[in-house]
């Protein structure tokens, strides 16, 4: 017997209709195109990500977690020539930015805090972001010499200030001051209009020796001698994590700091000659006749270079400068030399054998060339006298009767011989004026006429056309001083160089030479200035000069060398519109310098304190 089975036993499940036919088939092939695809996708990304774009993204990647952290050279210090601090270092706080720590648009959000502990205009920042570029793998200084709030501040809200870091770099320092401001002049970060050329100037390729936000010289000594000063790069490459912190050093490269420089300048004297300038808008100068040395160089109103160790803003600087332009250099800027640079003259007269050493003229109230009165300084005139009469008075009619004889050719072309129209090649002599010889071509060119006698008139007392600095004249008046040589002035001290190196004979006759001695030992004995004669000198000698400088107020001159019979030392003094005579005004300044030289140089002997400087009173201008 068969038993019939029930539906739910003996029958099969269905194996499909026309509808479901094939489905399972058709998803297994679907999910094996769509993984094609995603695969082939993928595949493309990768290829595009590590082939076409792989160095890129290795390079954004490794910026992100390694970083060169620089080490910017320690400058050379300044000495002066016996060793003491003129210029320095000290270690400083300043902020740095990691510029790739955020991406240009994010960084604007980032910076609000930061501008506000930094007192700082945020566009300023996002200005030196843009300049560095935001892919920069450097970091970049936006502050410097942070105080103690400052960096409590950046330390207490580092946690919203991603990218910011605080780094310890050394920045200038000079302990002194003001004092000799010009001389040692100050350093600055480099822009970047000027960083090619320094790139260029001192031929180092720019990833080794200059970058963008560097610290260097930008004047005087700092940047005359940066090359030496400047020192070597060095640095750490380091491995940080997600946050910026490091996580080990993976290489580092030792900075090497830059050589010291020592400099001719005394101090002592330097603080004596300040001193005795005092508020004084002018310039003294001293230096050794011998070899050029520059022993003091004062320039005022001047500056305190302290204040470039933090950033100048246009601002600032424009608030600096002032109206009476401190950051000029006095000391090598031209101007008339007034009647010291009769020295010249009598040089030129008695040199081209228009004169006699023995010569003796009457002298007038005035004297009429072309049909112009030329009028001696005392509108009398000092009867009959020799040259060392007349280089004692300084009488003008004597030299323009001079100038009428031998003409404009022998007295400019001593004028050359002395220096003046050139440069004296000082190391600092970016910031020099060469002055001003002038002649018929330089007239017509610059005047729009030809030369007259009354030019050469006018310039054989100094005046006219004729420009020279209070370094130049210094120049002058060591050539009567050493016996006729022209000396090269230096600030570079090196013991084992000889005077003969910084010298060059003129050619000056023996006896030309002893009329100019006399007549300037003259002024001191019984001349204009003899006001300034003291037994606290050795005998020395020297000449004043009044410029004419309408419609302003007469400039003053005065110059001498000490001691007479060997001299050691040179000291010119300029008053810039200072009223008064040569004599009365600037006479009494190099006589305190001279004071000081002489005072200072029997301590140094006898082992004694030095003495103090103490300013003296300017004496008022005449109205």
């Amino acid at each position: 017997m068969t038993l019939a089975s029930s539906p739910s036993t003996s029958q099969s499940a269905p194996r499909g209709t026309k509808r479901t036919v094939g489905q399972s088939f058709q998803a297994i092939v679907m999910m094996f195109v769509i993984t094609l695809i995603l695969a082939g996708g993928i595949g493309a990304r990768l290829v595009q990500l590590q082939l076409i774009q792989g160095k890129r993204n290795r390079q954004l990647a490794e910026e992100n977690r390694i970083r060169l952290v620089p080490a910017q050279p320690v400058r050379g210090n300044i000495f002066d020539r016996y060793g003491k601090i003129l210029a320095s270092s000290k270690l400083s706080r300043s902020v740095f930015l990691w510029p790739a720590t955020h991406k240009p648009e994010e960084w604007p959000q980032h910076l609000t805090r930061l501008c506000q502990i930094l007192d700082t205009p945020c566009d300023r920042i996002l200005a030196r972001l843009e300049k560095a570029g935001y892919n920069s793998p450097l970091p970049i200084r936006i502050a410097r010499n942070l105080n103690d709030q400052q960096a409590t501040a950046l330390q207490e809200y580092g946690e919203e200030l991603q990218g910011v870091e605080v780094g310890i770099e050394a920045i200038r320092m000079y302990p002194n001051g003001e004092l000799a401001a010009h001389v040692l002049g100050y350093t600055g970060e480099i822009d970047e209009e000027s960083l090619a050329d320094y790139v260029d100037r001192y031929e180092f390729e720019v990833n080794k020796r200059y970058r963008l936000g560097d610290i260097v010289g930008l004047m005087g000594v700092e940047a005359a001698f940066e090359p030496i000063l400047r020192g070597e790069w060095g640095g750490q490459q380091v491995e940080v994590d997600s946050r910026g912190q490091v996580i080990k050093v993976l290489g580092e490269q030792k900075t090497h700091a830059g050589e010291d420089v020592t400099l001719t300048i005394d101090l002592e004297l330097q603080k004596a000659a300040e001193a005795a300038l005092g508020d004084t808008q002018g310039a003294i100068v001293a230096i050794d006749p011998n070899d050029g040395a520059v022993l003091a160089m004062v320039s005022r109103p001047a500056f305190d270079p302290n204040l470039f160790s933090e950033a100048i803003d246009e601002a600032k600087w424009q608030e600096l400068q002032g109206r009476d332009h401190p950051f000029v250099n006095r000391s090598l800027q031209g101007f008339p030399p007034a009647s010291t640079f009769k020295i010249v003259t009598t040089t030129a007269a008695i040199e081209s054998g228009a004169y006699p050493a023995s010569t003796v003229l009457p002298t007038y109230p005035y004297i009429i060339a072309g049909g112009i009165q030329f009028w001696d300084w005392n509108n009398a005139g000092f009867g009959p006298l020799s040259f060392t009469g007349a280089m004692a008075w300084s009488s003008d009619t004597f030299f323009y009767q001079t100038a009428q004889k031998m003409g404009a050719q022998p007295l400019i072309q001593w004028t050359k011989k002395y220096g003046f129209g050139s440069k004296t090649g000082i190391e600092i002599g970016t910031e020099e004026s060469s002055g001003l010889v002038p002649d018929d071509a330089w007239k017509r060119e610059n005047i729009g006429y030809g030369w007259f006698q009354g030019d050469t008139i006018n310039m054989s007392i100094g005046q006219g056309f004729l420009q020279a600095s209070p370094l130049q004249v210094a120049v002058m008046f060591a050539v009567p001083a050493n016996g006729g040589d022209l000396v090269k002035p230096h600030l570079f001290y090196d013991p084992s160089q000889t005077p003969s190196m910084w010298r060059e004979s003129l050619g000056i006759a023996p006896d030309t030479i002893a009329v100019i001695q006399k007549g300037l030992r003259e002024v001191i004995t019984y001349g204009t200035g003899s006001g300034i004669n003291t037994p606290n000198i050795p005998a020395f000698a020297g000449k004043s000069g009044t410029a004419e400088a309408p419609p302003y107020e007469s400039h003053t001159w005065f110059g001498a060398y000490a001691p007479m019979d060997k001299p050691e030392i040179v000291v010119v003094a300029f008053g810039e519109h200072s009223g008064q005579g040569g004599g009365s005004f600037t006479g009494p300044k190099v006589k305190q310098v001279l004071e000081a030289y002489f005072a200072q140089k029997k301590a140094r002997a006898n082992g004694t304190p030095l003495p103090t400087p103490t300013p003296t009173p300017t004496p008022t201008p005449a109205p």
